[in-house]
């Protein structure tokens, strides 16, 4: 075992001396060490729960024969700091979670490592820690919250979202929108639609990371503290084995979970960790294989954002074996790729099928809900390394209108609110990429209140930022090169006519190259936000979005 370099031999006597005042026995010494990173914090609700199910999940492993320790990790809440200065922090946290896994499991010298993640960037950051570690290891998702009620509908986070808009454009009072805020988090649980956190929870089962069938349970559902344990079972086999991520994790494995997104109307922010994710385990990925995939992948789930279902509903349905069940039928998946067991993922689909009768979640192939997945990539001399549009949020596929430009989120939230924006605008929001914010912030509150205005169908946004996973309408971003190292979108001025032509890809401002050329000449950098500290150094070592807005590695 690996953790015999840290507890074996005469010269460790010290290390056994401090584990034993933890609680390691005589019998204890000999069974696989396993280290627990926990992102759990009380400041919001998706990772609320985690300090219980951390207690399960340590119960199963020393069931299995294993003997576990827990360490934190942070967790930053995308929906309590979405429009402020605190969601630069929310990418950035990706980073140091996947630091954090690695440093405990190369600092202790681990057998095996577990994940325990709710949050969107706990997710991806957990098994990109995981990934590093080099030891058998898995993600556990905390699960989805339950939805709220109101007036017999159904809420999530993103209706209050929603709802600000609703409000500033005098469709709602001050006590309904009182009303949806109170009643729209009932408990424990991450955001309750295919936001990101329930479609990277999605990729990981479709990875092979998670076990199938296990993220799809909802954060209070009884069935969650008993999966929690058997995952200790689990683990305990891939360390006899040696069984590792980087053993089952293939290119196929990957196009997997990009069909998985696509097929569910998922979150763009998937593209962004899945990158990341393919190059933590070496294997080849990139921004186009995205849309390749989505071409011939179509819409089978009805969920929100867009549709109908909260991801509870998805649950009761059947889970997300039955959504792998339907893409296997119709031969849209790998099902020969291997998982985080051994066996393969059909097989696991096999084990895990269920199908709620009458259930109007998921659908056949041959009656899918729409043609093609929900990711688009989009070029041109706007995005000459690509942007991505989430085309299940909109039934638009062709806009062309003039540039109302922003250089913060904040200027062009208060246009919205205060009625500036007009039905064919297209509002551009840059320097908030990786590089530019830092941390490339998510736009939720922006594209929720358009929407909650009416304006949705109306208006374009694009950014060099992020959309949340609850974000609908016609909203490209990730645009690379982003505007602080003076990509095209830097260059736009108001009024500047913008195309967005969906069905040839296409992503372009309606200027001569000339002037494009004489822009840039003009074009200068902008001073770093931050001169010293975390986010300076991220800001200095990251990215671009099209390949993951991942920190380089030393030369």
């Amino acid at each position: 075992m690996r953790s015999d370099r840290i507890k074996e031999g005469l010269k460790q006597a010290p290390a056994r001396a401090m584990l034993r005042a933890v609680g390691v026995g005589d019998e204890d010494f000999r069974k696989p060490f396993v280290g627990v990173v926990n992102t759990f914090t009380d400041g919001m609700p998706c990772n609320l729960h985690l300090r219980q199910l951390a207690l399960d999940l340590k119960a199963g492993l020393k069931e299995a024969g294993l003997f576990p320790f827990e360490f934190g990790a942070p967790a930053i809440s995308d929906g309590i700091s979405m429009g402020t200065p605190g969601m630069r922090a929310s990418l950035v946290s990706r980073e140091v979670i996947a630091d954090s896994v690695e440093l405990i499991a190369q600092g202790y010298l681990y057998d095996g490592m577990v994940a325990l993640s709710a949050c969107d960037k706990t997710i991806p950051g957990g098994a990109m820690g995981v990934i590093r570690s080099g030891v058998p290891g898995m993600v556990l998702y905390g699960g989805t919250i339950a939805p709220g009620e109101w007036r017999g509908r159904k809420l999530t986070i993103v209706e209050v979202f929603e709802a600000v808009g609703q409000r500033a454009a005098g469709k709602i009072s001050d006590e309904e929108l009182g009303e949806i805020e109170r009643r729209a988090i009932p408990g424990p649980g991450a955001c309750g639609g295919q936001y990101t956190a329930n479609t990277m929870a999605m990729a990981l089962e479709a990875l092979g990371l998670s076990p199938l069938g296990y993220n799809a349970i909802p954060a209070v559902h009884p069935e969650k503290a008993k999966a929690t344990r058997e995952a200790g079972r689990i683990l305990a086999e891939a360390i006899a084995r040696d069984w590792k991520p980087r053993d089952f994790l293939t290119r196929k494995s990957f196009l997997n979970a990009v069909a998985a997104v696509a097929a569910t109307g998922g979150s763009t922010n998937a593209v962004l960790h899945l990158l990341a994710l393919a190059k933590e385990a070496g294997v080849e990925l990139s921004l186009d294989d995205f849309d390749r995939v989505s071409r011939k992948t179509p819409v089978i789930a009805d969920l929100r954002p867009w549709g109908t279902y909260t991801a509870w509903e998805l649950y009761e349905a059947g889970g997300t074996a039955l959504v792998f069940q339907r893409l296997l039928e119709a031969g849209l998946l790998f099902g020969e790729e291997k998982t985080l067991t051994g066996r393969t993922l059909a097989e696991e689909v096999e084990r895990a099928y269920r199908e709620a009768e009458g259930q109007r979640v998921v659908f056949p192939v041959e009656k899918a809900l729409k043609p093609q997945g929900g990711l688009v990539v989009l070029k041109g001399n706007l995005a000459p390394k690509g942007a991505v549009l989430k085309l299940a949020g909109t039934e638009r596929t062709f806009f062309e209108g003039p540039a109302r430009v922003f250089d913060a989120e904040e200027a062009a939230m208060e246009a919205v609110l205060q009625g500036r924006i007009r039905p064919g605008d297209v509002v551009v929001i840059r320097y908030v990429g990786p590089k530019g914010a830092p941390g490339m912030p998510e736009m939720l509150s922006v594209t929720s209140a358009i929407v909650g205005e009416g304006l949705g169908p109306e208006v374009a946004l694009l950014t060099d930022g992020r959309f949340s996973g609850g974000t609908r309408g016609l909203m490209v971003g990730h645009i690379a090169p982003e505007a602080a190292i003076g990509g095209p979108i830097a260059l736009l001025e108001e009024g500047d006519r913008v195309r967005i032509d969906v069905e040839n890809r296409l992503l372009e401002v309606l200027l001569p190259e000339e002037e494009l050329s004489r822009r840039q000449a003009r074009w200068q950098p902008r001073p770093p936000g931050f001169a010293k500290g975390l986010f300076a150094r991220y800001a200095a070592l990251v990215g671009q979005a099209d390949e993951g807005a991942v920190l380089a590695d030393p030369a």
